[in-house]
């Protein structure tokens, strides 16, 4: 069976609804999971979304900021909420698929939004990017996250962090800059490795090319200089590592009107 999601870091859902519908008319995922949607539960497009066959919807929302959610074409059997920090601040939801989605195995599905860290790569100075070390932190210690043996699990999200030095423009000009400092990137590295996770973009990509999912809005032209970061990731357990059998970066949707700075992420897999 061939299943296709989409990770996408939206900066508001009802601000660029029109966008996600644009997107979904033309790419047709199984399932949309949507990172800082910025609104509560009782607030999300919930009609928007079903009028265009997505029926089946997980939400985590949040007023005004953060907050996932995850909109399908499939049924789940179950969702589940975690919290990280002692925070209530909607940065995680996972749903499973099974039986009722016509899968002879369950597969469990994470969507995150890792904390952003602030502009000073200090936690001493900085309490968000202590949160985000924090958070980084304890998504590595939470075992129920990881996969073992044969779980079939994927992990997607804006997980904030450019693991790689290709995933940046410039490793040396971004060595002090949040989301690619070397603490930051050891301890998503360290997630990844707990889990036995593997980075599809990555395991497609070399790492000796540049690959992006997100541009600034601070620069005027975002194709200019082309200084990207690659902030958005898909990752599946290792029973579903050979089943990959596509990638994508719809890079084009930077320069839609109004767009978000991250571009959708789609990986497909046959399961």
């Amino acid at each position: 069976m061939r299943f296709s999601l989409t990770t996408w870091n939206i900066n508001s859902v009802r601000l660029r609804i029109d966008l996600v519908a644009k997107f979904l008319k033309s790419a047709r995922p199984d399932v949309l999971c949507l990172q800082e949607i910025k609104c509560i539960d009782d607030a999300f497009p919930l009609k928007h979304f079903k009028r265009l066959g997505y029926e089946h919807i997980a939400l985590n929302g949040q007023k005004g900021y953060h907050g996932v959610a995850v909109v399908s074409k499939l049924p789940f059997e179950k969702t589940d909420i975690r919290t990280f920090c002692d925070k209530i601040d909607s940065r995680h939801i996972s749903v499973e698929f099974g039986a009722a989605a016509q899968l002879s195995k369950p597969l469990v599905l994470h969507n995150f939004y890792v904390p952003a860290g602030g502009d000073i790569p200090d936690p001493a100075l900085n309490p968000k990017f202590e949160h985000k070390l924090q958070f980084l932190d304890e998504m590595k210690a939470c075992e129920p996250l990881h996969p073992r043996g044969d779980d079939r699990h994927i992990l997607v999200g804006d997980l904030n962090v450019a693991p790689h030095e290709n995933d940046v423009w410039s490793h040396k000009q971004l060595l002090k800059v949040v989301s690619h400092t070397p603490i930051e990137c050891e301890k998503l590295l360290a997630v990844q490795a707990h889990g036995e996770w593997s980075d599809i973009a990555r395991d497609r990509i070399p790492l000796s090319e540049k690959v992006y999912t997100w541009w600034s809005y601070r620069a005027a032209d975002w194709t200019a200089g082309d200084r990207g970061r690659r902030l958005d990731h898909i990752w599946v357990s290792r029973a579903l590592k050979d089943c990959v059998s596509d990638f994508q970066i719809l890079r084009e949707a930077r320069g839609w009107e109004r767009p978000s700075d991250h571009v959708p992420v789609t990986a497909t897999l046959e399961v």
